[in-house]
C-alpha cells in the first residue's frame, strides 16, 4: 500500500552558510563600523549580539535575507526575546524541527476534512499517510502544500 511522511526539517547546513554570509555582510556594511556585532550558530539557535536594540533589527532582516537566498524558509524561524545587560543586545533564533502535537493535529484534520480515501498516522514529530491510489496521495500533498500553517512540510519516503 503507498505511503508517504510529511516532515518539517530545517537544513542546518545551509542555516550555517547563511549565518556565514550574514557575519561576511556585517564587516562591508557602512553602518555597522566600529559596532561590536555578530551573528554565531550554536547547536539549533543563531545568537545576535550588538551594542542597540536598533542594530539587532536590522540584524534580523539581514538573517532573513540571507535563509531566504539559501532556500530556507524563514518561517521556521523562532526568535525569542532580547537579553539586555549593560550596552550589550542579545537576541537568539531558534529553527523549528519537526511537527509539533497540535500543527499535527491540524494537519490529520485538513487531511480528513478533504474525504480523500487515505489513513493519517501521528508519528513522533511527523505524519504517515498510506492509501490505496498513489493519485489520492499526490492530492494530499498539494493540498497540505497549499495550506498555511505558519510552517513548510517536506514529504519523504513515498512508497509503492
Amino acid at each position: 500500500m503507498p505511503s508517504f511522511d510529511i516532515v518539517s526539517e530545517v537544513d542546518m547546513v545551509e542555516v550555517k552558510n547563511a549565518v556565514d554570509n550574514a557575519n561576511r555582510e556585517l564587516s562591508t556594511r557602512f553602518d555597522f563600523r566600529g559596532v561590536e556585532a555578530t551573528f554565531t550558530l550554536q547547536d539549533d539557535a543563531v545568537t545576535l549580539a550588538a551594542e542597540g536594540d536598533f542594530q539587532i533589527k536590522q540584524m534580523m532582516d539581514m538573517l532573513r535575507n540571507a535563509l531566504a537566498k539559501r532556500n530556507v524558509d524563514t518561517n521556521v524561524m523562532d526568535p525569542q526575546d532580547n537579553q539586555i545587560s549593560g550596552k550589550n543586545h542579545r537576541k537568539v533564533v531558534k529553527f523549528q524541527q519537526g511537527i509539533d502535537q497540535a500543527t499535527a493535529k491540524k494537519l490529520v484534520k485538513l487531511i480528513k476534512d478533504s474525504k480523500i480515501k487515505v489513513q493519517t498516522a501521528i508519528q513522533g514529530e511527523q505524519l504517515r499517510v498510506t492509501g490505496k491510489k498513489r493519485d489520492d496521495l499526490q492530492q494530499v500533498m498539494a493540498q497540505v502544500k497549499q495550506a498555511d500553517l505558519g510552517q513548510p512540510f517536506q514529504f519523504n519516503n513515498f512508497r509503492d
